[in-house]
């Protein structure tokens, strides 16, 4: 009996507290929860710029290994998912489909992307809607060790660049290196040929004749570079002084820089044969509304976006980042002005393409991947090899249907 009448007592008391409620600038505020795969000073930046929404609403920034795999679990789940998550735009296309994204147009208007980089609203688009909230972007970049390669030495087409590894490319050196067998390297080549991976509407290009023309071109400057390129390796062989040049994004720069070594960034070499400059793939970073959390927790979703879409908060990301801001504006800052990495991306931006964000592109980075490594380092033949290519591409967005 005495327990009960404690149990009692204890749900009256209870009862109570939820009556009288906390302190007044405690009532009513709502949670949001972020994920995201971010560096600490990027996030400490958002968390700054929030600072003033904490009597309205409090904002978590969750840090989730495997974010992409978890999303696809949970996306659906009101009670598991988070209310948004701050990636890159290349995986939109996937989650659009699986139903669990809300365009960004629909929480912030129909102009919600006005005055962006259009490289960066490009991005955020899939089948006419805007699904992402960018905040600032990433392009590979041409880097050269200003010891070695000397201002009348840097580039401006390939057959430069191929004449300057002929030279150069001895005694240990090379004189340009990047991660030849890559997708995400090699895509630049391709598109300097005027070609694509893959369509727009999903369709493997990996057989086209113009894609088959750039692995041929790309292969003798493959020549002049050692067989296995990987990430480690192409770092330390420009880190180390014994590569001139490289394509590489700004998260090598820190450690180039730290290395000692004075590097440059040049505009990337113009295809000869085309007139096309090599235009590398760009990863659009910004922000993904949950479609079952919004219809939970809009309110306070739309103040955290509103109060994120700002110059002057991207201005500060791409501080810490070292990446370029997501709109126009910025680029009258005096201090992003002046930043030459920056500004190297943001010229790049003219001729770089966003990472297809559509559910296909998943097979092709395999695919395309092993069509260059038949090429460039098993020696296979550029048609057998590109005619292989298509017809596994094919097969595996057939069975993704």
């Amino acid at each position: 009996m005495k327990r009960v009448l404690c149990l009692m007592l204890a749900l009256i008391l209870i009862a109570l507290s939820g009556c009288a409620g906390g302190p007044k600038e405690e009532a009513g505020v709502k949670t949001v929860t972020i994920w995201h795969d971010k560096e600490d000073k990027v996030i400490e930046v958002l968390q700054n710029a929030l600072k003033g929404l904490e009597n309205e609403v409090k904002v978590v920034f969750e840090k989730k290994t495997g974010l992409t795999e978890s999303l696809k679990l949970v996306g659906n789940d009101a009670n598991a998912a988070p209310d948004m998550y701050f990636f890159a735009h290349d995986k939109i296309g996937v989650y659009a489909e699986m139903g669990i994204l809300t365009p960004i147009t629909d929480i912030l208007g129909e102009n919600a992307l006005d005055g962006y980089v259009n490289l960066a609203s490009s991005g955020a688009e899939y089948k006419g809607k805007i699904y992402q909230m960018p905040l600032y972007f990433e392009t590979l970049l041409f880097m050269y060790n200003k010891k070695y390669m000397k201002e009348e030495d840097i580039p401006k087409s390939t057959e430069q660049l191929y004449e300057y590894m002929v030279r150069k490319t001895k005694y240990g050196h090379y004189g340009f290196v990047e991660q030849h067998s890559t997708p995400y390297y090699a895509a630049g080549w391709i598109h300097g040929f005027g070609a694509s991976l893959i369509s727009a509407d999903g369709q493997p290009l990996l057989d086209t004749e113009n894609v088959k023309k750039a692995v041929s071109y790309h292969k003798k400057f493959v020549s002049y570079m050692p067989g296995e390129t990987e990430y480690a390796m192409v770092n330390t062989l420009f880190t180390s002084g014994m590569a001139h040049a490289t394509i590489a994004g700004p998260w090598f720069v820190p450690t180039v820089r730290a290395a000692g070594i004075d590097v440059g960034i040049a505009p990337m070499p113009v295809v000869d044969e085309t007139g096309l400059a090599l235009a590398p793939y760009s990863g659009i970073q910004g922000l993904h509304v949950i479609k079952a959390r919004y219809n939970k927790n809009a309110d306070a979703i739309k103040t955290v976006l509103k109060a994120l879409q700002s110059p002057e908060i991207m201005i500060a990301l791409s501080k810490a980042s070292g990446c370029a801001p997501a709109m126009e504006v910025c680029y009258e800052n005096a201090e992003v002005k002046s930043d030459e990495l920056i500004m190297a991306m943001r010229t790049t931006a003219e001729n770089a393409y966003p990472m297809p964000n559509i559910p296909e592109m998943d097979v092709m980075w395999t695919v395309a991947g092993n069509l260059l490594t038949d090429v460039n380092m098993s020696g296979i033949d550029v048609e057998t090899a590109a005619e292989n290519a298509q017809k596994k591409a094919e097969q595996l967005i057939e069975a993704m249907k």
